[in-house]
Protein backbone atom coordinates (compact mmCIF):
# COMPACT_ATOMS: atom_id res chain seq x y z
CA UNK A 1 0.00 0.00 0.00
CA UNK A 2 1.17 3.28 -0.84
CA UNK A 3 0.98 5.93 1.84
CA UNK A 4 1.18 9.54 1.55
CA UNK A 5 4.67 11.31 1.83
CA UNK A 6 5.28 14.09 3.71
CA UNK A 7 5.26 17.56 1.10
CA UNK A 8 6.42 20.40 3.56
CA UNK A 9 10.01 21.30 4.24
CA UNK A 10 9.50 21.82 7.88
CA UNK A 11 7.74 21.71 11.04
CA UNK A 12 8.00 25.24 10.83
CA UNK A 13 6.32 25.74 7.37
CA UNK A 14 3.49 23.44 8.74
CA UNK A 15 2.93 25.93 11.78
CA UNK A 16 2.83 29.44 9.28
CA UNK A 17 -0.20 27.07 7.05
CA UNK A 18 -1.43 26.77 10.75
CA UNK A 19 -0.95 30.33 11.61
CA UNK A 20 -2.11 31.34 8.29
CA UNK A 21 -5.58 29.54 8.58
CA UNK A 22 -6.51 31.30 11.51
CA UNK A 23 -5.47 34.76 10.26
CA UNK A 24 -7.93 37.23 9.21
CA UNK A 25 -5.27 39.00 7.00
CA UNK A 26 -4.80 36.00 4.73
CA UNK A 27 -5.87 36.27 1.20
CA UNK A 28 -7.78 33.09 -0.49
CA UNK A 29 -5.07 32.33 -1.95
CA UNK A 30 -3.15 31.57 1.23
CA UNK A 31 -5.11 29.72 2.98
CA UNK A 32 -5.95 27.57 -0.49
CA UNK A 33 -1.95 26.85 -0.33
CA UNK A 34 -1.92 26.50 3.74
CA UNK A 35 -4.96 23.82 3.19
CA UNK A 36 -3.03 22.16 0.97
CA UNK A 37 -0.17 21.85 3.48
CA UNK A 38 -2.79 20.99 6.21
CA UNK A 39 -4.08 17.90 3.84
CA UNK A 40 -1.07 16.40 3.73
CA UNK A 41 0.52 16.76 7.15
CA UNK A 42 -2.89 14.93 7.84
CA UNK A 43 -2.92 12.68 5.67
CA UNK A 44 0.82 11.41 6.52
CA UNK A 45 -0.42 10.72 10.17
CA UNK A 46 -1.95 7.64 8.20
CA UNK A 47 0.91 5.47 8.65
CA UNK A 48 1.63 6.22 12.43
CA UNK A 49 -1.74 5.66 12.90
CA UNK A 50 -2.27 2.51 11.13
CA UNK A 51 0.80 0.77 13.40
CA UNK A 52 -0.77 2.14 16.49
CA UNK A 53 -4.27 0.84 15.54
CA UNK A 54 -3.44 -2.70 14.89
CA UNK A 55 -1.54 -2.69 18.13
CA UNK A 56 -3.94 -1.52 19.68
CA UNK A 57 -6.68 -3.85 18.53
CA UNK A 58 -4.33 -6.80 19.35
CA UNK A 59 -3.82 -6.42 22.84
CA UNK A 60 -7.07 -5.14 23.23
CA UNK A 61 -8.72 -8.36 22.34
CA UNK A 62 -6.81 -10.95 22.22
CA UNK A 63 -5.06 -10.03 26.02
CA UNK A 64 -7.79 -7.82 27.78
CA UNK A 65 -11.81 -7.80 26.44
CA UNK A 66 -12.57 -10.26 23.28
CA UNK A 67 -15.60 -7.81 22.83
CA UNK A 68 -12.96 -4.57 22.95
CA UNK A 69 -14.12 -2.38 19.95
CA UNK A 70 -11.26 -0.42 18.11
CA UNK A 71 -11.60 2.27 15.81
CA UNK A 72 -9.27 5.18 14.03
CA UNK A 73 -9.90 8.71 12.80
CA UNK A 74 -8.34 11.61 11.09
CA UNK A 75 -9.18 15.07 13.11
CA UNK A 76 -11.43 17.03 10.96
CA UNK A 77 -10.38 20.26 9.23
CA UNK A 78 -12.68 22.28 10.96
CA UNK A 79 -12.18 20.53 14.35
CA UNK A 80 -8.05 21.36 13.73
CA UNK A 81 -8.74 24.77 12.39
CA UNK A 82 -11.20 25.48 15.82
CA UNK A 83 -8.67 23.83 18.17
CA UNK A 84 -5.95 26.12 16.47
CA UNK A 85 -8.48 29.37 17.06
CA UNK A 86 -8.89 28.22 20.77
CA UNK A 87 -7.83 30.84 23.75
CA UNK A 88 -6.93 29.58 26.87
CA UNK A 89 -7.16 31.93 29.95
CA UNK A 90 -8.60 35.38 27.79
CA UNK A 91 -5.02 35.03 26.00
CA UNK A 92 -4.11 34.82 22.29
CA UNK A 93 -4.18 31.52 20.70
CA UNK A 94 -0.93 29.57 21.34
CA UNK A 95 -1.46 25.87 20.02
CA UNK A 96 0.64 25.50 16.91
CA UNK A 97 -0.18 23.30 13.97
CA UNK A 98 3.23 20.68 14.74
CA UNK A 99 2.70 20.04 18.11
CA UNK A 100 -1.29 19.03 17.59
CA UNK A 101 -1.78 15.96 19.62
CA UNK A 102 -4.60 14.24 18.25
CA UNK A 103 -4.32 14.70 14.87
CA UNK A 104 -4.46 11.23 14.28
CA UNK A 105 -5.85 8.85 16.87
CA UNK A 106 -7.18 5.49 17.81
CA UNK A 107 -9.34 3.85 20.49
CA UNK A 108 -10.35 1.19 21.97
CA UNK A 109 -13.66 0.71 24.21
CA UNK A 110 -13.51 -1.86 26.72
CA UNK A 111 -16.21 -3.48 29.04
CA UNK A 112 -14.77 -2.16 32.51
CA UNK A 113 -12.83 -0.33 34.67
CA UNK A 114 -10.37 -2.90 35.30
CA UNK A 115 -9.98 -3.95 31.83
CA UNK A 116 -9.07 -0.26 31.20
CA UNK A 117 -6.75 -0.44 33.79
CA UNK A 118 -4.82 -3.84 33.00
CA UNK A 119 -4.65 -2.55 29.10
CA UNK A 120 -3.20 1.05 30.21
CA UNK A 121 -0.89 -0.68 32.94
CA UNK A 122 0.07 -3.91 31.46
CA UNK A 123 0.34 -3.09 27.56
CA UNK A 124 1.31 0.85 27.35
CA UNK A 125 2.66 1.92 30.72
CA UNK A 126 4.90 -1.20 31.19
CA UNK A 127 4.64 -1.96 27.70
CA UNK A 128 7.89 -2.57 25.22
CA UNK A 129 6.58 0.16 22.53
CA UNK A 130 9.75 1.41 20.44
CA UNK A 131 8.16 4.55 20.04
CA UNK A 132 8.26 7.88 22.85
CA UNK A 133 5.79 8.25 25.34
CA UNK A 134 5.13 11.75 25.69
CA UNK A 135 1.99 12.60 27.61
CA UNK A 136 -0.62 10.83 29.96
CA UNK A 137 -4.30 12.24 31.19
CA UNK A 138 -6.49 10.33 33.48
CA UNK A 139 -9.61 11.42 32.92
CA UNK A 140 -11.23 8.57 34.50
CA UNK A 141 -8.91 9.12 38.13
CA UNK A 142 -9.63 12.93 37.73
CA UNK A 143 -12.77 13.83 35.32
CA UNK A 144 -12.73 16.49 33.62
CA UNK A 145 -14.97 19.39 34.49
CA UNK A 146 -17.28 18.80 31.48
CA UNK A 147 -17.63 15.63 32.23
CA UNK A 148 -15.92 14.08 30.19
CA UNK A 149 -13.86 10.68 31.30
CA UNK A 150 -11.65 8.65 29.54
CA UNK A 151 -7.28 7.58 29.94
CA UNK A 152 -5.52 9.23 27.22
CA UNK A 153 -1.83 8.37 25.62
CA UNK A 154 0.12 9.96 23.49
CA UNK A 155 2.85 9.02 21.51
CA UNK A 156 5.74 10.01 19.00
CA UNK A 157 6.04 7.61 16.63
CA UNK A 158 9.18 6.02 15.50
CA UNK A 159 10.96 3.38 12.74
CA UNK A 160 14.25 2.36 12.00
CA UNK A 161 12.42 0.88 9.00
CA UNK A 162 13.72 2.08 5.19
CA UNK A 163 10.82 4.48 4.09
CA UNK A 164 9.61 4.91 7.36
CA UNK A 165 11.91 7.16 9.05
CA UNK A 166 10.12 10.75 7.52
CA UNK A 167 7.06 9.64 9.84
CA UNK A 168 9.42 9.64 13.03
CA UNK A 169 8.22 12.34 15.33
CA UNK A 170 4.34 12.36 14.33
CA UNK A 171 1.93 12.42 17.24
CA UNK A 172 -0.89 9.85 17.63
CA UNK A 173 -3.43 10.18 20.35
CA UNK A 174 -4.80 6.35 21.89
CA UNK A 175 -7.80 6.74 24.13
CA UNK A 176 -8.59 4.03 26.49
CA UNK A 177 -12.60 3.82 27.83
CA UNK A 178 -15.04 2.04 28.76
CA UNK A 179 -18.24 1.42 26.93
CA UNK A 180 -20.41 3.43 29.79
CA UNK A 181 -17.83 6.34 29.04
CA UNK A 182 -17.87 5.54 25.49
CA UNK A 183 -21.96 5.88 25.05
CA UNK A 184 -22.23 9.21 27.26
CA UNK A 185 -19.34 10.78 24.89
CA UNK A 186 -21.09 9.57 21.53
CA UNK A 187 -24.37 10.99 22.95
CA UNK A 188 -23.08 14.08 23.48
CA UNK A 189 -21.94 14.15 19.91
CA UNK A 190 -25.18 13.46 18.96
CA UNK A 191 -27.15 15.92 20.54
CA UNK A 192 -24.09 18.66 19.42
CA UNK A 193 -25.02 17.21 15.53
CA UNK A 194 -29.20 17.57 15.85
CA UNK A 195 -29.05 20.84 17.88
CA UNK A 196 -25.92 22.51 16.30
CA UNK A 197 -24.32 23.06 19.77
CA UNK A 198 -20.54 22.41 20.68
CA UNK A 199 -20.71 20.56 23.87
CA UNK A 200 -17.83 18.90 23.66
CA UNK A 201 -16.04 21.93 23.47
CA UNK A 202 -17.73 23.74 26.11
CA UNK A 203 -19.50 25.51 23.54
CA UNK A 204 -23.15 24.48 24.57
CA UNK A 205 -26.02 25.20 26.27
CA UNK A 206 -25.67 25.78 29.74
CA UNK A 207 -28.85 23.65 30.64
CA UNK A 208 -27.48 20.31 28.04
CA UNK A 209 -24.19 20.71 29.24
CA UNK A 210 -25.15 20.43 32.73
CA UNK A 211 -27.58 17.45 32.22
CA UNK A 212 -24.07 15.78 30.94
CA UNK A 213 -22.41 16.37 33.90
CA UNK A 214 -24.54 15.03 35.86
CA UNK A 215 -25.49 11.98 34.28
CA UNK A 216 -21.77 11.46 33.97
CA UNK A 217 -21.42 11.10 37.78
CA UNK A 218 -23.82 9.01 37.85
CA UNK A 219 -21.90 6.75 35.56
CA UNK A 220 -19.03 7.44 37.32
CA UNK A 221 -20.83 6.33 40.65
CA UNK A 222 -22.14 2.74 38.62
CA UNK A 223 -18.05 2.11 37.93
CA UNK A 224 -17.14 3.07 41.63
CA UNK A 225 -14.65 6.00 39.60
CA UNK A 226 -14.56 9.77 40.52
CA UNK A 227 -17.11 11.94 40.06
CA UNK A 228 -17.33 15.27 38.20
CA UNK A 229 -16.16 18.35 39.96
CA UNK A 230 -18.93 20.71 41.08
CA UNK A 231 -21.75 18.32 40.95
CA UNK A 232 -23.73 16.60 43.78
CA UNK A 233 -21.99 13.78 45.88
CA UNK A 234 -24.90 12.74 47.28
CA UNK A 235 -26.98 10.19 45.14
CA UNK A 236 -30.21 11.40 46.11
CA UNK A 237 -29.56 14.93 45.09
CA UNK A 238 -27.86 13.72 42.04
CA UNK A 239 -30.48 11.54 40.76
CA UNK A 240 -33.26 13.80 41.37
CA UNK A 241 -31.09 16.49 39.51
CA UNK A 242 -31.08 14.33 36.95
CA UNK A 243 -34.45 13.78 36.66
CA UNK A 244 -35.31 17.12 36.51
CA UNK A 245 -33.05 18.23 33.82
CA UNK A 246 -34.45 14.90 32.12
CA UNK A 247 -37.94 16.30 32.17
CA UNK A 248 -36.79 19.88 31.05
CA UNK A 249 -34.87 18.93 28.40
CA UNK A 250 -37.32 16.04 27.37
CA UNK A 251 -34.10 14.15 26.51
CA UNK A 252 -35.52 10.76 26.51
CA UNK A 253 -38.55 11.76 24.30
CA UNK A 254 -36.19 13.88 21.72
CA UNK A 255 -33.23 11.68 21.22
CA UNK A 256 -35.47 8.81 20.53
CA UNK A 257 -36.88 10.38 18.11
CA UNK A 258 -33.53 10.85 16.34
CA UNK A 259 -33.35 7.25 15.91
CA UNK A 260 -35.63 7.39 12.55
CA UNK A 261 -32.60 9.20 10.80
CA UNK A 262 -30.89 6.16 10.38
CA UNK A 263 -33.02 4.18 8.68
CA UNK A 264 -30.89 4.53 5.19
CA UNK A 265 -28.30 3.67 6.75
CA UNK A 266 -29.80 0.51 8.04
CA UNK A 267 -30.80 -0.67 4.81
CA UNK A 268 -26.90 0.28 3.35
CA UNK A 269 -25.64 -2.10 6.07
CA UNK A 270 -27.82 -5.33 5.32
CA UNK A 271 -26.93 -4.78 1.55
CA UNK A 272 -22.91 -4.35 2.13
CA UNK A 273 -23.00 -6.64 5.12
CA UNK A 274 -20.44 -8.99 2.46
CA UNK A 275 -18.56 -6.46 0.76
CA UNK A 276 -16.28 -5.67 4.07
CA UNK A 277 -15.46 -2.52 3.56
CA UNK A 278 -12.56 -1.46 5.84
CA UNK A 279 -12.95 2.63 5.23
CA UNK A 280 -16.79 4.34 5.14
CA UNK A 281 -16.54 8.29 4.08
CA UNK A 282 -19.84 9.82 5.68
CA UNK A 283 -21.86 12.72 4.47
CA UNK A 284 -24.28 14.13 6.40
CA UNK A 285 -27.41 16.84 5.34
CA UNK A 286 -28.24 18.70 8.41
CA UNK A 287 -30.79 20.57 6.88
CA UNK A 288 -32.14 18.09 4.41
CA UNK A 289 -31.61 14.88 6.72
CA UNK A 290 -29.80 13.16 3.24
CA UNK A 291 -27.06 10.55 3.99
CA UNK A 292 -24.10 9.58 1.42
CA UNK A 293 -22.35 6.78 2.77
CA UNK A 294 -19.08 5.54 0.62
CA UNK A 295 -17.24 2.75 1.23
CA UNK A 296 -13.40 2.11 0.94
CA UNK A 297 -11.34 -1.57 1.15
CA UNK A 298 -8.22 -1.80 2.86
CA UNK A 299 -6.21 -1.34 -0.12
CA UNK A 300 -8.18 2.13 -1.20
CA UNK A 301 -7.23 3.87 2.32
CA UNK A 302 -5.16 6.88 0.76
CA UNK A 303 -8.60 7.21 -1.97
CA UNK A 304 -10.54 7.71 0.87
CA UNK A 305 -8.40 10.15 2.78
CA UNK A 306 -8.22 11.95 -0.44
CA UNK A 307 -12.24 11.92 -1.00
CA UNK A 308 -12.48 13.26 2.66
CA UNK A 309 -10.56 16.54 2.08
CA UNK A 310 -12.68 16.70 -1.26
CA UNK A 311 -15.66 16.75 0.79
CA UNK A 312 -14.70 19.05 3.48
CA UNK A 313 -14.00 21.58 1.05
CA UNK A 314 -17.36 21.12 -1.09
CA UNK A 315 -19.16 21.01 2.48
CA UNK A 316 -18.35 24.70 3.68
CA UNK A 317 -20.68 26.60 1.50
CA UNK A 318 -23.84 23.95 2.80
CA UNK A 319 -24.76 22.68 6.10
CA UNK A 320 -23.07 19.36 6.13
CA UNK A 321 -21.38 16.99 8.39
CA UNK A 322 -18.16 15.09 7.22
CA UNK A 323 -16.42 12.38 8.30
CA UNK A 324 -14.35 9.51 7.86
CA UNK A 325 -14.00 6.24 9.58
CA UNK A 326 -12.06 3.19 9.99
CA UNK A 327 -13.23 0.02 10.86
CA UNK A 328 -12.67 -3.30 11.00
CA UNK A 329 -15.82 -4.08 9.64
CA UNK A 330 -19.44 -2.59 8.71
CA UNK A 331 -21.18 -3.66 11.71
CA UNK A 332 -18.52 -2.19 14.30
CA UNK A 333 -19.11 1.27 12.51
CA UNK A 334 -22.61 1.44 14.23
CA UNK A 335 -21.10 0.44 17.63
CA UNK A 336 -17.99 2.64 17.52
CA UNK A 337 -19.83 5.81 16.11
CA UNK A 338 -23.08 5.74 16.80
CA UNK A 339 -23.33 9.69 17.45
CA UNK A 340 -23.00 9.60 13.28
CA UNK A 341 -25.98 6.66 12.93
CA UNK A 342 -28.01 8.08 16.01
CA UNK A 343 -27.98 4.97 17.38
CA UNK A 344 -28.35 6.14 21.34
CA UNK A 345 -30.04 3.09 22.82
CA UNK A 346 -27.67 1.91 25.04
CA UNK A 347 -26.88 5.44 26.87
CA UNK A 348 -31.04 6.29 26.58
CA UNK A 349 -31.14 2.48 28.42
CA UNK A 350 -28.54 3.63 30.89
CA UNK A 351 -30.40 7.22 31.41
CA UNK A 352 -33.74 5.43 31.71
CA UNK A 353 -32.48 3.08 34.69
CA UNK A 354 -31.72 6.36 36.42
CA UNK A 355 -34.70 7.84 35.80
CA UNK A 356 -36.82 4.71 36.97
CA UNK A 357 -34.26 4.56 39.99
CA UNK A 358 -34.87 8.58 41.35
CA UNK A 359 -38.56 7.55 40.78
CA UNK A 360 -38.90 4.89 42.40
CA UNK A 361 -37.08 6.51 45.71
CA UNK A 362 -39.33 9.00 45.70
CA UNK A 363 -36.00 11.54 44.83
Amino acid sequence: MRWAKPTHQSKEQVNRAGDTLISDMATVEEKNKALEILDNWRAIHSYPLHIFKKRLKDVSTEKVDKSALTAQRLKRVPAIIKKLKRKYGGQQPTMRLSQMQDIGGCRAVVSTIPQVKKLFEDYYLKGDLKHKRVGIKDYIAAPKEDGYRSTHIIYKFFSKRQGKKEYNGLLIEIQLRTKLQHYWATAIETVDFFTRQAIKSNEGEKEWMNFFKLVSSAFAKIENCPTVPNTPTDDKELYSQIKQKENELNVIKIMSGWTSAIKFFEEYTAKSSKEKPQFFLLQLDISGGEMKLSSYTKDEEQKAISDYAEAEKKSKEKEYDVVLVGVDTIGDLRKAYPNYFVDSKEFLENLTKIIKKATNNGF
